[in-house]
């Protein structure tokens, strides 16, 4: 059919302006529509917890030195002690670095136990527990087995060992429960009570060497049956256990799995399908199990693994939600209907910390980059992104902005003694900063992650000082005097921060009421181009949405905003304070180093 020429040009502007409209108004991007998001995740405030060093709710079952091969001397650390002091057992080690790897300070599940009403009460909607599984290590990365529970954050090391020694470990028939196991289901059905999931560490890629297939290995060389399982790469005398292997990043600790094409070998995996429906549905009952998983070092495991991997999750809980550890752009890589829901959003991270901390980009380019990443993926997957500011691996917050003039991971005090990282106490005006970060943490699109004591005010650079022991109200601690090169420092007194505790709570109250802060689209709104003032709105409909704007200059910033929303006056639910449109303008006034949540 011949059309005449006015009507094709006609025809021609009208799909360029749809392709345009479209453009504009959806999320979705590089990847395509994820259906599968569990609705739990969509609007989540997660916690996570480094087991070891969050409570120690039962000292009768602290590590024992012969489990962790300890130095001579060596003995449990008291949790107030300062962080930087030698203990004599330390001082025996020509390495000033490598004895923090040996500290132990007895946190348990119990202790997690113990808290649950203080998650309850700051908010806290969901868990990330670090690894569980039964490990030599304070960190738990280095699995000795994946269907057991660490047998020292239970009430029964020694009798679940017991219970071990009775198994078939490669038989999932002959496995049972350990106390540490039953308590870790019991504190799921605490969780829940208060309205909490939890989500446990997946590990695929390696294991320890006191795993039980590499131990029968080094036990059994050439004849054992889980020669496969590892990449080995000869067996002679000339090693010392008989054999020689491939460890993560070279590191002998951490002997890596075999991979069959894009895929683990297919023992392996079996196992790994097995422990992953064991702690899922335990006994087959899903109302018993985790609700989902975070996977370690996710880019190193073949995609053909994870899309079975997640084809059998989904077959056993379709509501289970799995987050991949991937700190680039290749996260659009890994976000799809047949594997991960969510990643970690370290890109958000990135930028976040150069526009607030370093101050290196300005507000239009802060708005453009993170504008970008919702670009990515749609809404539902944004709004399951962990949005993280700090974490197990990497400075915490409250360090990085002492540090504010470095990059985000850039400290070496955990390395070498000639550099001038700071590990000092923040000042008032530091914590400030840190609360308008968590404040945006908390308003923009995903769902923010508080790592464990951040919001009581700890401090620490990059592993192992990251990881100190949880600061609690009732335990009283040494003040920080030591530095671990023998420099002179401040005195720093170290207590639970009960204002940041209380601004962290307040901040996660406004989010749950305010429906817009959870499930809201989001649209970056004209501040007059200032540089230092970002505003967006998270939005419902005409009657539902916030206002969000953040100064970060230390002086106040005027701003005018207008937005077809706007048609009353608002309230600041920060300050209390009430703001007059006119002729459906926002003129504000906002302080320095602050944020505003306006509604009408």
């Amino acid at each position: 059919m011949k059309l005449h020429h006015h009507y094709l040009v006609a025809f021609l502007l009208l799909l360029f302006f749809c392709l345009v409209q479209c453009t504009n108004t959806q999320e979705e991007s590089k990847v395509e529509t994820v259906s599968n998001v569990p609705e739990w995740a969509q609007n989540v405030i997660w916690y996570q917890i480094f087991p070891e060093r969050f409570r120690d709710g039962d000292s009768t079952n602290n590590p024992v030195a012969e489990r962790i091969d300890a130095p001579e001397g060596w003995e449990i650390m008291p949790w107030g002690s300062d962080w930087y002091a030698q203990a004599e057992w330390k001082k025996n080690m020509d390495d000033i670095y490598r004895p923090v790897f040996y500290r132990r300070y007895g946190g348990d599940l119990q202790g997690v136990m113990d808290k649950l009403d203080y998650l309850q009460e700051l908010g806290v909607t969901a868990i990330w527990f670090n690894p569980i599984f039964d490990a030599v290590s304070l960190h738990k990365y280095d699995a000795s087995a994946y269907h057991h529970i660490d047998r020292h954050f239970g009430p029964d090391p020694e009798g679940d060992l017991e219970i071990m020694k009775q198994e078939d470990p490669a038989d999932p028939s002959t496995w049972q429960w350990t106390s540490a196991d039953l308590l870790f289901l019991d504190l799921i059905q605490e969780a829940k009570k208060r309205g909490i999931r939890i989500i446990i560490d997946g590990v695929w890629n390696h294991t320890g060497r006191d795993f039980w297939a590499f131990r029968d290995i080094i036990a059994n060389g050439e004849s054992s049956p889980y020669t496969d399982w590892y990449k080995i790469i000869e067996f002679s005398d000339e090693y010392e256990d008989g054999f020689d292997y491939e460890g993560w990043w070279g590191y002998k600790g951490l002997p890596e799995f075999t991979e069959v094409g894009d895929d683990l070998h297919p023992e392996v995996k079996a196992h790994i399908f097995a422990v992953t429906e064991r702690w899922m549905a335990p006994d087959g009952d899903i109302d018993r199990g985790v609700s989902g998983w975070r996977l370690d070092v996710a880019e190193e495991v073949g995609k053909d693994f994870w899309r079975d991997w997640h084809q059998h999750v989904r077959s056993i809980n379709p509501e289970a939600f799995t987050v991949a550890e991937i700190w680039t752009d290749k996260a659009v890589d890994y976000v799809s209907e047949d594997m991960f829901n969510a990643v970690m959003n370290y890109r958000f991270t990135y930028a976040t910390h150069e526009f607030f901390i370093r101050k290196s980009i300005d507000a239009p380019t802060f708005g453009s980059r993170l504008s970008a990443l919702l670009q990515d993926f749609p809404k539902p997957v944004n709004l399951a992104m962990q949005n993280l500011m700090d974490g197990h691996d990497t400075e915490r917050l409250a360090t990085q902005i002492v540090n504010a003039d470095r990059a985000f991971k850039d400290n070496t005090i955990v390395r070498t003694e000639d550099n001038d990282y700071d590990v000092r106490k923040p000042t008032e005006e530091e914590f400030d900063l840190l609360k308008l970060i968590a404040l945006f943490q908390f308003s923009w699109k995903g769902s923010p992650m508080i790592y464990y004591g951040t919001e009581a005010g700890m401090w620490g650079a990059d592993d192992p000082d990251d990881r100190k022991p949880m600061i609690w109200p009732d335990i009283e601690f040494e003040d920080e005097v030591s530095h671990r090169f023998g420099r002179e420092r401040p005195q720093d007194p170290v207590s639970f921060n009960t204002d940041l505790h209380h601004w962290y709570k307040k901040i996660a109250g406004i989010r749950s009421s305010v429906e817009a802060l959870g499930h809201g689209d989001l649209e970056l709104l004209s501040g007059d181009e200032n540089p230092d003032v970002i505003a967006f709105i998270r939005k419902m409909d005409a009657e539902n949405y916030a206002i969000l704007v953040f100064n970060r200059a230390d002086s106040p910033q005027q701003l005018s905003i207008e937005h077809e929303y706007i048609n009353e006056d608002l309230s600041d639910l920060i300050s209390g304070s009430l703001l007059e449109t006119t002729d459906g303008r926002l003129h504000i006034d906002i302080p320095a180093v602050s944020g505003m949540v306006l509604v009408p």
